[in-house]
């Protein structure tokens, strides 16, 4: 008889992982042990090489978003919080990887088309970040960059220019991967609006 295995709350799903045979992979997140949130990479698919597949994105994810392992096959942030935004886009854009390829984690700066330079983030120390661009009269593009990040890691804006994470600490690693994706927060959020939308990943026998 099927059964669907209890991993707590799923929050995001890959429905076909392209680099490993189009099995449904999916996150959850687990009741955190002294109220610090973790999370697991999971799948129901029986093929051989799985579970290292499964293993290989948790090492992605610490190495992308500068998580750290809290037990077998699961990772959390170093400050305990859930940043649920921000490790949603973790997962999916770890997924996308080419597992044959180098895994770094981004820098802190990014060559933006629509403002013809770069943009870069600046640690502030506390969880607070500051976007600046080459050029500094372009208040319009690093404010819209800023709310990016907002939206993305559902960051608190101190200013046009400056976000900060409610944990009070540093997620350099994390803001680097989401840096890329706050130049076009719209496409970004599409995305993970279709993604929310997706079925619930069920074992195979359980699944009609």
């Amino acid at each position: 008889m099927g059964h669907i295995v209890d991993l707590g709350k799923r929050i995001e799903l890959v429905p076909m992982d392209r680099h490993f045979h189009d099995v449904t992979l999916a996150l959850y997140e687990l009741p955190g042990k002294d109220g610090a949130a973790a999370f697991r990479v999971h799948t129901y698919s029986g093929h051989g090489g799985a579970g290292g597949r499964m293993a290989w994105l948790g090492k992605a994810m610490q190495t992308l978003g500068g998580m750290v392992a809290a037990g077998e096959r699961s990772v959390r942030f170093p400050c305990g919080a859930e940043h649920a935004m921000g490790v949603r886009r973790l997962f999916l854009e770890a997924c996308k990887l080419d597992p044959a390829g180098v895994v770094e984690a981004k820098p802190l700066t990014v060559f933006d088309k629509k403002s013809d330079g770069n943009i870069t983030v600046t640690g502030l120390g506390n969880g607070r970040y500051q976007v600046s661009a080459d050029d500094p009269a372009n208040t319009r593009r690093i404010g819209a960059v800023a709310g990016g990040l907002v939206k993305l890691a559902e960051m608190e804006a101190i200013s046009d220019d400056t976000v900060a994470f409610p944990c009070g600490h540093a997620h350099d690693a994390l803001i680097g991967l989401l840096l890329t994706r706050a130049l076009n927060v719209r496409i970004a959020m599409r995305e993970q609006a279709e993604a929310a939308g997706r079925g619930v990943l069920a074992a195979p026998s359980a699944q009609e």
